[in-house]
């Protein structure tokens, strides 16, 4: 096959093409894929790791994600997924935060975190946000979002729910 230069000045913008070949390799599709959201506020154990329960689907494309019992993904389809998490943190006394932290789980370990520390000053309702990328067998391999929150008097904190832009947590395969 022989290789002709194409010149710049003899393409004609202005002109359509038809293509009559086939592409091979290119395209594919991101899924499965997933993202739920906390329908209402949760309340977590000061200073402790608790499972983050996005109980609420925006979209499951295949039935990957459990938003009732487990909480967790565990996509049907091997390779590598973006997993991303949100949530934003509170008290319901008069208290701030100072710590705040997001961890991804992958079979009950942790491979990620994310979060901020304000060490010795306060904030209060702060979110954390994050992204990891994640390798999946497509079959027993799962993937959960635990968070984690310290305040200045020892209370509580709480996860805000009840919209989908406070707490989420969502998965996507990413196409190799």
């Amino acid at each position: 096959m022989a290789i002709t230069k194409i010149q710049s000045e003899s393409l004609n913008l202005s002109d359509t093409y038809d293509f009559t070949g086939t592409v091979t390799g290119a395209g594919g599709v991101n899924t499965p894929a997933f993202q739920a959201y906390l329908s209402s506020n949760q309340t977590i154990t000061e200073v402790a790791d608790v499972k983050l329960l996005c109980d609420t689907e925006l979209f499951d494309t295949d039935g990957c994600y459990d938003n009732s019992t487990n909480y967790r993904f565990l996509p049907t389809t091997a390779g590598k997924y973006m997993v991303y998490a949100c949530a934003t943190f509170t008290t319901s006394t008069d208290t701030n935060m100072r710590n705040c932290t997001l961890m991804v789980h992958k079979n009950g370990v942790r491979v990620d975190m994310f979060g901020t520390n304000y060490r010795n000053s306060y904030v209060r309702n702060p979110q954390v946000y994050g992204s990891v990328i994640v390798d999946f067998n497509g079959s027993s391999d799962y993937v959960e979002i635990y968070s984690f929150g310290d305040t200045q008097n020892n209370a509580n904190p709480d996860i805000v729910g009840g919209t989908n832009d406070k707490a989420f947590f969502g998965a996507y395969k990413i196409i190799e």
